[in-house]
């Protein structure tokens, strides 16, 4: 079954069957082999990122000194956000059975080939998958340029306000960006004055890369082209990596910093599937199985729509709601509830009574 993607605050329940089906779920899904290893499948993935890079590069050698060059930037931007997807799946070890495989590959994917850290990636999102929509816990909910919590948004001032209050309908416009957000934020993370793993690894390759991508750039192409080539880039990779992973959880419940709610209602209250076939399974990388990725977190994404259909049925038996939506419907959800949230920042001259029943 399904419910409306409607943000609400969880209330602590533990009953001990729900506690306990987590083990009889995850021994099913073992039995499955969906927990296996499909080396096959990664293989070809990678090896068709490497051919649309060879072609987007090759097609940027031919074109020369045209404005053409911006379609090559933005589908330079999908490729690199689809390597994203390929390092993140390196980082909850969903490619190689040895651990130190998955971190070298992803670490080469993220650094070397996207441009983001590694080391800033794994501690942030490992925080995200432990405590999902947790107040004070998850850093995907935390304030930025976008207000995820009411009592964030009330303490926006100025041109911060003016966002907060629109920022629902603001928000695509300002994923463009995200991209750039993205790079900054991981390269603060590798120049903080604290340990990082493999902070000079990532540094060299991290050099090595932005040396390489924008030397080609100024070198073939006017100083203005070769801006707007970057800009075009970043704006639909941070436009894609956004639209990929807010539909997951922004609308979803949240959950008190106190919390004792247990790992199998916490991840399947707090996330949100997007249905669709191949296609949008592909695009999101396979990130539109959220529940199940948050479940079993090194679950291949191949075995992800098999395990949808098991991890459904065990919450209809359980009556733990389980919330699958459209892709349309899941984007709606996210701007809905981020307006809503965004009152909180209202206008101190603004009349209360036209908030209190004003719809985003």
């Amino acid at each position: 079954m399904s419910i409306a993607a409607t943000p609400r605050t969880v209330r602590i329940s533990k009953p001990n069957d729900v506690v306990a089906s987590y083990s009889v779920l995850l021994k099913q899904v073992r039995k499955e082999g969906l927990l296996n290893r499909r080396r096959r499948f990664y293989i070809s993935v990678f090896a068709c990122l490497t051919l649309a890079m060879g072609a987007a590069w090759t097609g940027f050698a031919l074109l020369g000194d045209t404005w053409f060059q911006l379609l090559i930037a933005a589908a330079l931007g999908v490729v690199l956000t689809q390597v994203a997807f390929l390092a993140h799946e390196a980082s909850h070890r969903q490619i190689f059975r040895s651990r130190g495989a998955n971190d070298w590959s992803g670490r080469i994917l993220a650094a070397g080939v996207v441009g983001i850290s590694y080391a800033w990636w794994m501690d942030k999102h490992t925080r995200h998958h432990n405590d999902p929509n947790t107040k004070g816990k998850d850093p995907d909910i935390e304030v930025d340029t976008i207000s995820f919590l009411e009592e964030d948004a009330a303490k926006a001032k100025g041109i911060q306000a003016w966002i907060t209050r629109r920022q629902g309908y603001l928000f695509f416009p300002l994923l463009t960006m995200e991209g750039i957000n993205l790079h900054a934020r991981s390269m603060g993370t590798l120049f903080a004055r604290r340990e990082v793993k493999g902070r000079w690894v990532e540094l060299a390759l991290l050099g090595a890369r932005f040396g390489a991508y924008l030397g080609i750039l100024f070198w073939f192409l006017p100083v203005g082209m070769a801006f707007a080539f970057l800009g075009v880039q970043l704006a639909v990779f941070g436009v894609y990596m956004g639209a990929s992973f807010a539909p997951n959880h922004k609308g979803m419940p949240v959950v008190p910093k106190d919390s004792k709610l247990d790992f199998f209602q916490k991840q399947v209250l707090t996330s949100r599937n997007i249905r669709g076939g191949s296609f949008v399974n592909n695009a999101f990388g396979g990130l539109n199985f959220q529940i199940e990725h948050h479940l079993f977190p090194d679950m291949p994404r191949p075995h992800l729509r098999r395990a949808a259909v098991i991890v459904k049925e065990h919450c209809e038996r359980l009556r733990v709601p389980y919330t699958e939506v459209g892709v349309a419907a899941s984007y709606g959800a996210v701007v809905s509830y981020l307006n809503r949230v965004g009152l909180a920042a209202r206008d101190p001259f603004d009349c209360p009574m036209v908030n209190r029943y004003r719809r985003p």
